[in-house]
């Protein structure tokens, strides 16, 4: 069973800094994307950004220049470094992975910036 599980989020400071986490386990192949994706409270779902097998990165504008996803493909293993965060980063954060046309979702991590 692939399950993904999030972890690193938390209560930071306005222009602080988070890295969030998301190891896919029960799996022994290579995923093809990871992403990460967030929600804030009462908004749509939204890409933050995305990171293909072969390193091709995506980002959402909202993030750009702050925002890092890097992965490890040994370990199945999606990163997401925030810097300089802001309020409106304020979201559940949720780890998205794809092989063949299959999607999994992990339950999300709580970040929360004060102004």
């Amino acid at each position: 069973q692939v399950q993904l599980v999030e972890s690193g989020g938390g209560l930071v400071q306005a222009g602080g800094s988070l890295r969030l986490s998301c190891a896919a386990s029960g799996i022994f192949f290579r995923l093809d994307r990871m992403a990460w994706y967030r929600q804030a409270p009462g908004k749509q779902r939204e890409l933050v950004a995305g990171i293909t097998s072969g390193g091709r990165i995506n980002y959402a504008d909202s993030v750009k220049g702050r925002f890092t996803i890097s992965r490890d493909n040994a370990k199945n293993t999606v990163y997401l470094q925030m810097n300089s965060l802001k309020p409106e980063d304020t979201a559940v954060y949720y780890c998205n992975a794809e092989k063949g046309g299959i999607t999994w979702g992990g339950k999300g991590t709580l970040v929360t910036v004060s102004s």
